[in-house]
């Protein structure tokens, strides 16, 4: 029987979501280990995409093989009894034994986090990043517009990127200010079709560069030449976070897409 999960996880002290050699701690490793008690074999789990070392996750959407007479609905609950407190199993479901997370998914949504302040805010530490300066965000939203659509996105893909291809789909982007009143929270939320390695983190590094006063002429350049050196610094992983990642129809429910 194939189960899909909805997981989040704190990707802080993780080498990121694929398991890797001995001795580096993965959510996946973390999984398999989990599903393995629980269904008393050695259990593969799959993600609809793989997140780096210290990238977060609210929603992401796995699939394993499993035996089991247990109700798929409560394996959630199981998962969260074996699982560290820093990776949690929200829902579970069954699914067609052709499903694939990976392949079936139609679109994904990160987010990246950043804020301005007089000084670190330690409860912000670990899920944004603290920036100097005051980015404008319709400078930052009208540089955002122009990766819309689809486009050859090799200027934003770091080095070490397996992909075939660097063209991809760009659905929206978003950037939003939240003021506080020790600090400034900026969101910018980009949904796609599929990323590349690095991609949202180097967006993100360009975008706050717009604001800041830099111009769009290397965005537009970079865009039509994929000339990486064009473009602003990669920005640190712990401000990423997967949102979501969607589906042609609700895995789990309607409540939570």
């Amino acid at each position: 029987m194939r189960y899909a999960l909805l997981l989040g996880y704190d990707g802080t002290n993780f080498s990121g979501f694929q398991r890797q050699k001995k001795g580096e701690r993965t959510v996946q490793g973390e999984l398999e280990r989990a599903a393995s008690e629980i269904f008393h074999a050695p259990t593969r789990v799959v993600a609809s995409g793989r997140t780096d070392a210290g990238v977060h996750a609210m929603g992401q959407v796995c699939h394993l093989d499993a035996e089991t007479s247990l109700p798929a609905e409560k394996l959630s609950v199981l998962f969260d009894l074996v699982l560290p407190p820093d990776i949690r199993v929200y829902k579970s479901c069954a699914v067609p034994e052709t499903f694939d997370c990976t392949r079936a998914a139609k679109c994904k949504t990160y987010c990246y986090h950043f804020y301005t302040a007089e000084t670190d805010i330690p409860l912000l530490s670990r899920y944004a990043v603290r920036i100097s300066g005051t980015p404008c965000p319709d400078l930052m939203q009208s540089a955002a517009d122009m990766v819309v659509g689809k486009h050859d996105f090799k200027a934003f893909c770091a080095a070490g990127s397996s992909a075939k291809t660097t063209e991809r789909t760009i659905f929206s982007v978003s950037v939003t200010k939240e003021s506080k009143k020790l600090y400034t929270m900026y969101t910018i939320s980009v949904t796609g079709n599929g990323f590349l390695y690095n991609m949202v983190r180097i967006l993100a590094g360009e975008l706050i560069a717009v604001g800041l006063g830099k111009g769009t002429d290397a965005l537009s350049r970079a865009l039509a030449t994929g000339e990486r050196s064009l473009l602003a610094k990669t920005m640190p992983a712990k401000g990423l976070l997967l949102e979501q990642v969607e589906y042609d129809a609700p895995l789990f429910g309607a409540e939570e897409e």
